[in-house]
């Protein structure tokens, strides 16, 4: 009788819990489903209706191949894959050694440096751009992917962490059997222990592959030259000036850079999931 009661008194906060998933959900897909709509349109129809009309032809591709051609998005889609792939490397490279190096070896300093890392992510990354541009203006980064990349290749502290969690659950008799049997240091990251970072790579990955795919603050900062060095992010605003704004071809544009993010996890999605499910409960 009491169960009864229990459920009874239960069932207008289960009500409301299901209520509020639908809702944000709802508030969730409305701008993609909006920009979907938007895309399709005619420059006519935009203007004459209102957001959520459907458009009078599904089958119009025109606003795809001039938000493509006009926004040079072939160029920048091969910039933001160089500069993806780059980022991800190196991060990936500089992130699990400097893991391995505050996990595994004790000296002085190790506390001060993890600490540090924290105290780093609580400052803004705005307030400390004036610096950081004036180091890159020094030493000619400007307007260079190089440069760009360098500075994206700045491994944050999520994946600091993330690699630290990992390495603190892989046994030390392993590099101490392997010291035994006289490997080295650098034999012992690379041939054990980096393999077994899988999950943990797959997991910064994403972290990092997003951020820097959607970036957009610093690649308009640093990559100044606009046709040469555009990135996704940044060549969609070529529709977008003083005299107004085309959205229609920005939402055009908004949907072919989302694509190449939607095939991959697609194709992706068992090892994403994990990946994230790993280096979530590892700790």
């Amino acid at each position: 009788m009491e169960s009864k009661v229990f459920n009874i008194k239960m069932i207008p906060w289960i009500i409301v819990k299901y209520l509020s998933l639908v809702f944000f959900s709802f508030v969730a897909v409305l701008p993609v489903v909006s920009c979907v709509i938007t895309a399709f349109k005619t420059e006519e129809e935009y203007q004459t209706t209102n957001v959520m009309t459907l458009p009078q032809n599904w089958l119009n591709f025109d606003n795809f191949i001039q938000a493509f051609t006009k926004a040079g998005m072939g160029r920048a889609f091969v910039n933001s894959l160089i500069i993806l792939a780059c980022v991800l490397f190196f991060s990936t490279m500089i992130g699990t050694q400097l893991a391995y190096v505050l996990d595994r070896f004790q000296f002085p300093g190790n506390t001060i440096i993890r600490n540090l890392f924290l105290f780093a992510s609580l400052l803004p990354g705005v307030a400390m751009q004036i610096a950081v541009y004036e180091i890159m203006y020094k030493l000619h980064f400007i307007n260079s992917l190089a440069g760009y990349i360098t500075v994206m290749c700045g491994t944050d502290v999520i994946s600091i962490y993330i690699y630290i969690q990992f390495f603190e659950n892989i046994s030390k008799s392993l590099d101490e059997s392997a010291i035994v049997d006289g490997a080295s240091y650098f034999t012992i990251f690379y041939r054990i222990l980096f393999p077994l970072l899988k999950p943990a790579i797959v997991t910064s990955c994403i972290l990092k592959g997003v951020g820097t795919f959607n970036e957009y603050y610093m690649a308009n900062l640093y990559l100044q030259d606009k046709k040469k060095y555009a990135t996704v992010a940044t060549s969609l605003y070529t529709f977008v000036g003083p005299l107004g704004s085309k959205y229609n071809l920005i939402c055009a544009g908004v949907i072919i850079a989302l694509l190449p993010a939607l095939f991959v996890f697609i194709i992706f999605q068992k090892q994403i999931y994990s990946g994230l499910t790993a280096g979530a409960v590892k700790g």
